[in-house]
């Protein structure tokens, strides 16, 4: 005898594929804001449980890595000017702290979903809470480290200029850049897992290419139109200007790098959102 479906029989959710710009539904991800908070919560824990330096880490971490590259940099390279009132130690630390906000974005993004898998394929939820719940672990580290740069920056009796007050908008252009990036990588690591061994190389390979242990006046003139493709070389230069006013900015290269941010973002997206369908079958 057959039951006749009444509107009280009716599901609560429909799940349908999405195709184009209406994948993203922003407003999907509001109604699992506390699914976004509980796991980047969860995150933070994570990197902290069962450590023996704790949030100590988050600073000697920048701080060791600053120290190796002024020596390799300044001293072995001799790209140390002595005439900089600026200490070289400090310049380098500026452009690593913002690196590794770059960098750290990247990498957990990128490995976010396969992290998760037993999330993925148990449970519904919009899939790119798990790659945006990474960032707060991020911010974290980066206000333990700006809080270091501080102390420093006392130390030495350098008083920050304005340039400070753009400081969050070359924070959020580089995690933009990093989002985007982290998402197509996130995603194609789904199906290729080489993708996760490959990046980490590549992004290797990128800081070098970056203004992270030296300023962009060390490049060769010439080449400068050139490396300034690389739009985390304007934006790095950026904030280490606003943090330090060393260096200048060419804002024809900011512009470029912030339209780059932008669009690889949304690329990121869009391109997540299209591979999105096919993570439960295939992780």
């Amino acid at each position: 005898m057959e039951k006749t479906l009444n509107s009280s029989d009716k599901p609560h959710l429909i799940i349908r594929p999405s195709s184009g710009w209406a994948a993203l539904n922003l407003g999907e991800l509001f109604q699992f804001r506390d699914l976004l908070v509980t796991l980047a919560v969860r995150d933070i824990k994570l990197r902290y449980r069962q450590t023996a330096l704790g949030v100590l880490w988050v600073v000697l971490q920048p701080l060791i890595s600053a120290g190796i590259l002024s020596f390799v940099f300044g001293r072995v390279a001799k790209l140390a000017d002595p005439q900089d009132r600026t200490p070289y130690f400090l310049l380098v630390y500026a452009g690593q702290l913002g690196w590794t906000a770059f960098a750290s974005t990247l990498s957990k993004t990128s490995t976010s979903l396969v992290g998760n898998a037993h999330l993925v394929t148990k449970v519904y939820f919009p899939r790119l809470v798990l790659p945006l719940s990474t960032v707060f672990s991020t911010l974290i580290d980066f206000s333990v480290g700006l809080g270091m740069l501080v102390v420093l920056l006392l130390v030495y009796r350098i008083p920050p200029g304005i340039g400070i007050l753009l400081l969050p908008v070359w924070l959020v252009l580089l995690v933009l850049v990093a989002l985007g990036v982290g998402l197509c990588a996130g995603a194609l690591t789904v199906r290729y897992r080489d993708v996760q061994y490959i990046l980490p190389v590549a992004t290797q390979f990128l800081m070098y290419a970056s203004p992270v242990a030296y300023t962009v006046s060390k490049v060769p003139e010439a080449l400068r139109s050139l490396y300034y493709l690389n739009p985390l070389a304007g934006l790095l230069e950026a904030f280490r200007w606003s943090l330090l006013g060393e260096g200048s900015v060419h804002w024809g290269y900011v512009g470029y790098a912030t339209l780059f941010a932008i669009v690889v973002f949304l690329v990121g997206v869009y391109a997540f959102k299209r591979m999105e369908r096919q993570f439960a079958d295939v992780i």
